[in-house]
């Protein structure tokens, strides 16, 4: 029989061994089902952060089950010097289902951002000389911890302590064509740009802004890159956020939802980057191994299951007419942004606050930016399960903003 601590004890237990990277709440997760999670004390939570968009398909999804039990009992990992089916077979409903004709896999969305990187450095290079290298993001953005996806990040607090950065990186400001357009010239290899900043505040990228981007793209020869790690994957109501503005990108990165809870992360290419990468040009030992692509292609198979998309927006309609319910009630300055069910409310520096008293009520929701309460809950949730949230919420703004 497994060993039972308390949060207690794994809190205490974990400060001595694991680094202090996180700032973490004190409580452990120790099962899941559904939208529900129980910590190491036996308290039930209902989860609208849902691993931050990992488990968009809720926890213990019998489908994503079956498929890793499978996998562990044919094959766990194989190393990408030979064939790998399930790999082949996830790629072929990531191309027949998108823009792209090809996929690379790897383990995370730093690691997709990161390829994205190197791809669009190499092929302008091969294409347009030795000069053609800057990459350009967006203020606010997040792409990634390692150095060059923390570099292309358009915040500075993430930065600090990791110079010298990676020369060649320029930032526009989300939504202002005017800025994207000064930065974007000759030397400009890639623009790299969410369609929902998550972490930057749940910040939209308008459809005009994104065409902008797409015409500056082409007139300078540079590749347009969407990072959907957070907001792709069926998040917004669509399969892929893009999808909302009729814009395609040249590539796209994708991780998260993608294994529903197992680490994947991919980078799809249209057809003229895709050729690019040649062997040896870049790798990931455990990218696309048979665990992660059987898990991922439960999560695609479920996803393109007619119907399972239409729940999405429908239950998007229900979340956002409460939280602009009571945003109006409370006066809150901000509206309710995103898409889908990657909704964020603009509540103050309050914000924290409201995330600790939900947590003690029972709601797991988190803060980015320290004002804005972003909403992740799984992508099969219930109406009954968010009219809960919503009487949590409001709850906890009677304690905290009144």
């Amino acid at each position: 029989m497994a060993e039972h601590f308390t949060n207690e004890e794994i809190v205490a237990r974990g400060k001595q061994a694991v680094m202090n990277t996180y700032g973490r709440l004190p409580l452990a997760l120790v099962r899941g089902e559904g939208s529900w999670v129980w910590d190491a004390d036996e308290k039930q939570y209902l989860d609208f952060v849902t691993g931050l968009a990992v488990n968009s398909l809720g926890y213990s999804h019998p489908a994503v089950t079956a498929a890793i039990t499978q996998a562990a009992h044919q094959i766990v990992h194989a190393s990408n010097l030979y064939w790998i089916p399930n790999q082949v077979r996830l790629a072929e409903k990531l191309t027949a289902h998108s823009f792209a004709a090809k996929v690379f896999f790897c383990n995370s969305g730093a690691e997709a951002n990161e390829a994205a990187i190197k791809l669009a450095r190499k092929q302008a290079k091969q294409n347009y000389g030795e000069d053609k290298y800057r990459i350009v993001s967006l203020s606010h953005s997040f792409h990634g911890r390692t150095l060059a996806a923390l570099t292309a990040t358009g915040q500075t607090k993430y930065q600090a302590g990791y110079e010298p950065l990676p020369e060649g990186f320029l930032y526009a400001q989300l939504n202002d064509i005017a800025s994207l357009e000064q930065c974007v010239g000759e030397q400009t290899a890639a623009v790299i740009i969410e369609p929902i900043q998550g972490e930057g505040g749940v910040n939209p990228a308008s459809p005009e802004f994104l065409q902008a981007a797409r015409e500056v793209c082409d007139r300078y020869g540079a590749l347009l890159v969407f990072d959907e790690v957070q907001c792709g994957m069926g998040r917004t109501g669509k399969l892929f956020a893009y999808e909302w503005s009729g814009v395609e990108p040249d590539l796209m990165t994708l991780a998260k939802a993608l294994g529903g809870g197992v680490p994947i992360g991919a980078l799809l290419a249209a057809e003229k980057a895709a050729s690019t990468f040649q062997p040896g040009d870049h790798a990931s030992t455990f990218g696309g191994n048979p665990l992660a692509t059987a898990a991922g292609n439960a999560v695609i198979d479920e996803m393109l299951r007619p119907g399972f998309l239409r729940h999405v927006q429908e239950m998007s309609a229900v979340l956002r007419a409460g939280l602009d319910d009571l945003a109006k009630k409370y006066f809150l300055d901000g509206r309710v942004r995103g898409e889908g069910l990657i909704l964020g409310l603009p509540v103050g520096d309050k914000g924290p606050q409201v995330v600790q008293e939900c947590q003690e009520s029972g709601l797991l929701i988190n803060c980015v930016g320290g004002q804005v309460l972003r909403f992740l809950p799984p992508l099969n949730v219930s109406k009954q399960e968010i009219q809960l949230a919503l009487t949590l919420l409001e709850q906890a703004f009677l304690k905290v903003i009144v």
